[in-house]
């Protein structure tokens, strides 16, 4: 079975990637057709009576390598520059409140039926969170400005989402008494954390063996586990690391510079997250496959499961839109539709102990928010195109008109001979 094992994999990641070369033109993130892709398999095997090994334990170990990557190429797109003030602030405000608010809502009404105040905020905390492993590949076709609001929200909203989650799952008092010791295991990852990174940035740096981003990414996750090990905020580790690297070029006229060529940093910046990328690409395409194959299609199309799903999914973007228009006081135009859940979803929801789900808040209607979301966001991209096409379309009207004019305007040349 060995051959077939690895001719398998190997168009499963072919399949994987032209599902994100069309992604482009179809406007059909690759997610949608990587969960239909796992559903089929399943569907397959059941019905020529294949038996597949049970790879359910391998989901969490894919969600938790794909947690630490995206996270990390989230933070690599985070560049803190001045002239960018008043888009970060506005990308952080969205992030944050967004977050806080449809957790909290979500949250209060669960509580009134009955659930206690943490299993209420685990619950809630996933379907709060935008996907960035969704949404960042998805705003290509949006202007710079606007995919770069994208790129900040959904990288915050990841990390605050994240940090809160293992704040409450860590902490199994009161979730008050607990925000100081809390606080101070904080500031402890992140001593940790500029350490830990000043040593791999040097080995980035200063290694020229022919194996060296491997090795700089298993670093990382190394000391992530010990840190999750510890009852640490271990994510503090990554977004650190990751945001010295993209913002390098802030120490690059202090006393730093005598001791690093930030040219030849960039490029081995550049290098490392172009590895990043392909070894994300990698598990994130599994991780999808896997968890499609182990959804259950028998509770995905019940009507609570339905009905919950088309709640949660209008409260998101109804927040969504009402925070923008009165808040932000931006138009509301496709940059509403933003806003998928995906990766961070599955993984945090896999991570809440089993004593504290509840049947309303199942896999299946997880599933079918992310579905709905996603759908959205093509919707939002195929609205982007059509407002494109309509400003060129007016514009050439009016160079026509314009044009027209002219000739019924212009003057009849004079005689040549009356000069």
């Amino acid at each position: 079975m060995t051959n077939y094992i690895i001719l398998a994999l190997c168009i499963i990641i072919l399949l994987s990637y032209l599902f994100d070369i069309t992604s482009r033109f179809s406007k059909i993130p690759s997610i949608i057709l990587l969960i239909l892709l796992g559903i089929l398999i399943r569907f397959i095997s059941e019905s020529t009576g294949l038996i597949m090994p049970n790879l359910e334990p391998l989901l969490p170990v894919f969600g938790t390598l794909g947690l630490i990557m995206i996270v990390m190429d989230a933070s690599l797109d985070i560049t803190i520059e001045r002239g960018k003030k008043r888009l970060i602030i506005r990308s952080v405000l969205a992030a944050f409140f967004l977050f806080a608010l449809f957790s909290t809502i979500l949250s209060l009404f669960l509580v009134q039926r009955g659930l206690n105040i943490r299993d209420a905020l685990l619950n809630s905390i996933p379907l709060s969170i935008i996907s960035s492993a969704v949404a960042i590949p998805s705003a290509g076709n949006l202007n710079n400005k606007d995919k770069e609001f994208i790129v900040y929200e959904s990288s915050l909203s990841d990390i605050i989402g994240i940090i809160v989650f293992d704040y409450i799952l860590i902490h199994r008092g009161s979730l008050g008494s607990g925000l100081i010791h809390f606080t101070l295991n904080g500031l402890l990852t992140v001593i940790i954390a500029i350490i830990i990174t000043l040593i791999l940035a040097a080995l980035l740096h200063k290694i020229n063996y022919h194996i060296n981003y491997v090795i700089i990414m298993t670093g990382v996750i190394l000391v992530f586990v010990l840190a999750k090990i510890s009852n640490l905020p271990a994510l503090f580790i990554v977004l650190v690391f990751g945001l010295t690297l993209s913002n390098n070029k802030l120490a690059e006229h202090t006393f730093i510079k005598q001791f690093i060529d930030f040219d030849k940093f960039s490029k081995d910046i550049n290098s490392f997250r172009k590895i990043l990328s392909e070894l994300t690409f990698i598990v994130r395409s599994f991780f999808f496959i896997l968890f499609g194959y182990y959804t259950s299609l028998e509770g995905l199309f019940s009507l609570t499961t339905i009905m919950v799903s088309f709640f949660i999914t209008a409260g998101i973007f109804l927040l969504r839109w009402l925070f923008f228009r009165f808040v932000l006081k931006i138009p509301s135009g496709p940059l509403i539709f933003f806003a998928p859940r995906g990766l961070i979803t599955i993984l945090l929801f896999l991570s809440i102990p089993a004593g504290s789900r509840i049947p309303l808040i199942s896999e299946e209607v997880i599933t079918l928010v992310i579905f709905i979301t996603i759908i959205f966001l093509a919707y939002g991209n195929i609205m982007l195109r059509k407002d494109r096409e309509q400003p060129d379309t007016e514009r050439t009207k009016k160079v026509n008109i314009l044009e027209t004019n002219e000739i019924l305007n212009k003057p009849a040349m004079p005689d040549q001979e009356n000069g």
